[in-house]
């Protein structure tokens, strides 16, 4: 499956990072990126990714809320919050929005992102 795939992170070089990552290690399109979550929220009803990455530290707008917002636009996208502080009250937090998935950006984030996104997305788009 061809997985269409939205990056959002106020840091160009973190987004280049995951992007280049995800090309060079899975078949899937990286559709496009956004700086900050109120572009997330455009992008989404734009380019209609069945994936977003979300960092949860941005201008404008968090990836919290922006998350609530392409919730909205779409329920079926699969987001992935992306940060440096993962806690408990973070994760109830982020699955209250619609996010399905935290991981910490400290971790072997290339492995666990590429699996969490596999696995989230077989769950909602099944081969047919």
């Amino acid at each position: 499956m061809s997985l269409r795939i939205l990056i959002v992170d106020d840091s160009a070089t973190i987004r280049n990072l995951v992007r280049t990552f995800i090309e060079s290690n899975t078949e899937w399109q990286v559709c496009g990126e956004a700086e900050n979550g109120r572009v997330a929220v455009e992008k989404v009803s734009e380019l209609k990714p069945q994936a977003v990455i979300l960092d949860l530290s941005m201008p404008v707008m968090n990836g919290l809320d922006a998350a609530r917002e392409i919730a909205r636009i779409d329920s079926k996208v699969q987001m992935v919050l992306f940060t440096m502080h993962v806690s408990n009250e973070l994760r109830r937090y982020a699955e209250a929005v619609g996010i399905k998935e935290v991981i910490s950006k400290s971790e072997k984030i290339g492995e666990r992102l590429i699996g969490t996104l596999r696995a989230l997305c077989a769950r909602e788009f099944p081969a047919t």
